[in-house]
Formats: structure tokens, C-alpha cells, sequence
């Protein structure tokens, strides 16, 4: 028994190890890829550049601050973008969306929001660190609907 749960947890790690996202340079990219990146990045420092597997494809993440914000985009291997994650004011959520993340956050602190734009939909991220210490991380609607 032993052994099979050894082989288990071998499986699982190396699981864990292929999903991960691993870091790539400018020049690792296709052609296309680069000239995205760097049309992303025209107004931004760049942090990183990293390649991930999302529902079995290949992703690229382009790490930038702008302003000294984070701002986040998704290439696909194309250099489509498949969404944009921007660290964003909470002030400047519209209310339903801001109701919700106060109201998920009661005692505790909002650490971060994101506005996450995907295609024509906009949508919110909250990192919360909870009155109990734990951190949690919600995602609504403008509205403040959960977000599915």
C-alpha cells in the first residue's frame, strides 16, 4: 500500500510539474507573438513573459505594470488576446460590482482589484484577505453577480 501511494503522489507532482507555467524570453516567441508584445507593452514595463497550458492549449502570459498598476494580458499562440486583467482603483468599479466585493470583505481587507476584460465582457477580481485571516479571491459581474 505503501508503494502505490508513493506512485500516487509521484504522479501528482509530476502532474502539478507539467502544469505549471514556465518562463520564456522575447525571443523564444514566434514572430507574431513578439510583435504583440510588444504592441502591449508600448506604454508599459514589462515583468515577465511566461507559457501555460489553459484546457489543453497553449497560452501565453504577458506580465506588465503600467503606472505602476499590474496589468495582465492572455495571448493565445496565435497572439490573440484572450483577455486583459488590469489592477484597478475600487473606487472606480461601477456600484453592484463594488457592493459585492465590500460586502465579501466585511472586517477584512480587499488587498487588490482587477477589472478582467474578456472580449466585450468586463467583469471584476477581488483579492480579500478575511477578518479570520484567510484569503479568499471573488469574481462578480458589473452588476455584482457572481461570476461563473
Amino acid at each position: 500500500m505503501k508503494c502505490l501511494n508513493g506512485i500516487v503522489a509521484v504522479f501528482a507532482l509530476a502532474t502539478i510539474t507539467l502544469t505549471a507555467d514556465t518562463k520564456v524570453k522575447m525571443e523564444d516567441l514566434s514572430p507574431a507573438l513578439q510583435k504583440v508584445v510588444k504592441e502591449q507593452t508600448e506604454n508599459a514595463t514589462l515583468v515577465g513573459l511566461s507559457k501555460e497550458r489553459e484546457k489543453g492549449k497553449t497560452m501565453y502570459e504577458v506580465e506588465t505594470k503600467v503606472n505602476g498598476k499590474s496589468r495582465d494580458v492572455l495571448l493565445d499562440a496565435n497572439g490573440a488576446v484572450i483577455d486583459i486583467e488590469e489592477e484597478v482603483d475600487l473606487s472606480s468599479v461601477p456600484a453592484g460590482a463594488k457592493a459585492a466585493i465590500e460586502k465579501n470583505a466585511a472586517g477584512g481587507t480587499i488587498k487588490k482589484v482587477e477589472s478582467v476584460t474578456h472580449g466585450s465582457a468586463v467583469s471584476y477580481e477581488a483579492a480579500i484577505k478575511t477578518k479570520a485571516g484567510k484569503n479568499i479571491e471573488i469574481n462578480v459581474n458589473a452588476d455584482g453577480s457572481v461570476r461563473k
